[in-house]
Order: C-alpha cells, then structure tokens, then sequence
C-alpha cells in the first residue's frame, strides 16, 4: 500500500474581529491549520490568575473556624477558602449530574 503524503496546513484566515475568530475556531478543525505532531508544551510561569473582588457573608462562627484552621496550618484564612472552595468545584465538576424530570405540559 502506497503512503499517503502528509497534507500540508490550509491559511489561518484573517478576522475582522476577536468574536469573528472566536467564532471560527468554536468550529472548525484544527487539525486542518495545524501540525499537531509538531506541537510542543509551553510553560508560562509568570502568568497570574486574573481575580476579582467579592463580599461574601459568613457566619461568624464559621468564619472563627475558617480562621482556626488556617492558624493551625500557618496560612492567610482567605487562601484556606479559596483552597476549600477550588477543592469542592473539582469534586463537584466530576461527579455525574443527576437527570432532571421534564415538566409536564
């Protein structure tokens, strides 16, 4: 059997806007612009997180716990409950979601 000659990478087209080329990679196929096999791993380390700023109310006693944990493992409180919090979001990301009954007309 003959080998089938790699096909070599159509043009990215240019857009006339960020949403327009957003638009277009929602659906077209990579694979078709680029030689994956090429790709190599990039590491950005010096990138941060954006964050935003949120008020959030607690119970005090909650609150007074959060703060007796974070003592015991020498860490700002804030940072214990976004680790508790990032923790929970991937549990609950991986847990199947249960199917919801259809209202009946």
């Amino acid at each position: 059997m003959p080998k089938s000659r790699p096909k070599s990478p159509k043009s990215i087209p240019s857009f006339p806007s960020e949403d327009a080329e957003r638009e277009f990679w929602a659906t077209a196929d990579s694979t078709d612009y680029f030689d994956w096999s090429k790709a190599r791993r990039a590491v950005f380390p010096n990138l941060k997180p954006s964050t935003a700023t949120i008020s959030l109310r607690l119970p005090q006693g909650m609150l007074d716990e959060l703060k007796v944990l974070a003592n015991q493992r020498d860490v700002p409180y804030q940072s214990l409950l976004k680790v508790f919090l990032s923790e929970r979001i991937a549990t609950e990301c991986r847990r199947p979601r249960p199917k919801r009954r259809r209202a009946s007309a």
